[in-house]
């Protein structure tokens, strides 16, 4: 059995950018439980409750930077996607990487969409209003 409370994974590396989206959804109001990796494999730990990590309980969506240590974004993703038990996970990509081969890579392994961290900046309220109406109106995987 599952709750409909939409939890969240934030995967970067950045403790500013980690901090500037938890403020941002705390302004907001947005009181969804928000999960920390700080690259792909802990990702990876968190999405199966592996290596003493607790796991984390659907529905989700997972908020995936590309540039990170260990395992990078695209890297986690190709795992995500390869995974029974995970690849039907919402994806969004929030990285500072404007490079279009990054770009299509990630929409080819179906992620939900693209962001970029400096155009989020200057319009973060508009992209944390966007994230919490997609997990309201569409029907997450549980």
């Amino acid at each position: 059995m599952t709750n409909n409370v939409v939890q969240l994974l934030l995967v970067d590396d950045d403790d500013v950018d980690v901090d500037v989206v938890k403020r941002g959804f705390k302004k907001q109001k947005i009181a969804n439980p928000i999960f920390v990796a700080q690259n792909g494999i802990e990702a990876l730990d968190i999405l199966r409750g592996t290596n003493g990590k607790t796991k984390i309980q659907r529905p989700y969506v997972i908020l995936l930077d590309l540039n990170m240590p260990r395992m990078n974004g695209l890297e986690c993703l190709k795992e995500i996607r390869k995974d029974d038990q995970l690849r039907d996970s919402v994806v969004f990509i929030l990285t500072t990487s404007e490079n279009e081969t990054d770009r299509i890579l990630a929409y080819r392994e179906n992620v939900a969409g693209y962001m970029l961290k400096s155009q989020v900046g200057v319009s973060f309220k508009e992209a944390i209003s966007m994230l919490t109406q997609y997990w309201t109106v569409v029907v997450l995987p549980s």
